[in-house]
C-alpha cells in the first residue's frame, strides 16, 4: 500500500510541478483539446500559486505525482455564464484549477485522492460550494467530474489565446449544522463528582 497524502507546495516543488503541467498539455494536445495550448499555466502563475499558499500537491511515497490550485476568491470569468446558471449564486465558493497528474502516474485513479482531499480541505474551511471548468474536449476531466457529482452549469469564458469557451461544473455539497439544544453540555462531569463527595 503506498503512502498517498495532499500537502501545500513550495518553491523547491517548483521543477517537479512545472514538468507535470508540462506533460498535462501534452497530453492535451494530443487528445486534440486547445486547452492550456497558449502557454499557460505558465511559470508566474505556478509561482504565485505557490507564494500564496493556493496550490496543493498530491504526494506517492515521498513523490510529487500530482497538482492542483485550490482558491477561495471569487473567479471574474464566472461572473457572466451562458446556456444555464450556476445553482447557488448566494454562497461564498471555492475554485478548483490547473488540476495535472504525472504521465508516470495516470491511469491509477489518482484524481480520485486529489479531489476528494481538496473537497475535504474545502469542507474543513467552512466552503460547501465549489466550481471548476474545462474545455469540452477534456473528456478525461469532465469524466472525474461526473464521477464527483459535479453538474454541468452552463459555458462561461476564460482568458485563453486560443479558445476561450470553457463548459462550468458546479459542485453543492449538503451542509450539516448542530442544533444548539443536541451541543454537548459540559456539566456532564457533575453526578460523577457529586458521588464522588459522598
Amino acid at each position: 500500500m503506498s503512502l498517498i497524502y495532499l500537502r501545500r507546495t513550495y518553491m523547491h516543488d517548483l521543477p517537479a510541478i512545472k514538468q507535470i503541467i508540462a506533460e498535462a498539455k501534452q497530453a492535451l494536445k494530443d487528445a486534440g483539446s486547445p486547452q492550456w495550448q497558449d502557454g499557460h499555466p505558465n511559470n508566474i502563475m505556478i509561482v504565485n500559486d505557490i507564494v500564496h499558499h493556493l496550490s496543493w500537491a498530491l504526494v506517492v511515497d515521498n513523490k510529487i505525482v500530482g497538482v492542483a490550485t485550490l482558491q477561495a476568491d471569487p473567479e471574474e470569468s464566472y461572473k457572466d455564464i451562458t446556456d444555464g446558471e450556476w445553482h447557488n449564486d448566494d454562497d461564498r465558493y471555492m475554485t478548483i484549477h490547473r488540476v495535472a497528474i504525472s504521465n508516470e502516474y495516470r491511469g491509477k485513479h489518482l484524481s480520485d485522492f486529489l479531489f476528494t482531499n481538496l473537497l475535504s480541505i474545502g469542507q474543513e474551511r467552512g466552503y460547501h460550494n465549489f466550481r471548476i471548468d474545462t474545455h469540452e474536449k477534456n473528456t478525461a476531466m469532465r469524466a472525474v467530474l461526473k464521477k464527483f457529482g459535479f453538474e454541468y452549469r452552463g459555458i462561461v469564458n476564460v482568458k485563453d489565446w486560443i479558445d476561450t469557451k470553457r463548459m462550468a461544473f458546479e459542485l453543492n455539497l449538503p451542509t450539516h449544522s448542530l442544533p444548539v439544544e443536541h451541543h454537548v453540555d459540559n456539566n456532564f462531569m457533575k453526578p460523577i463528582i457529586k458521588k464522588g463527595d459522598k
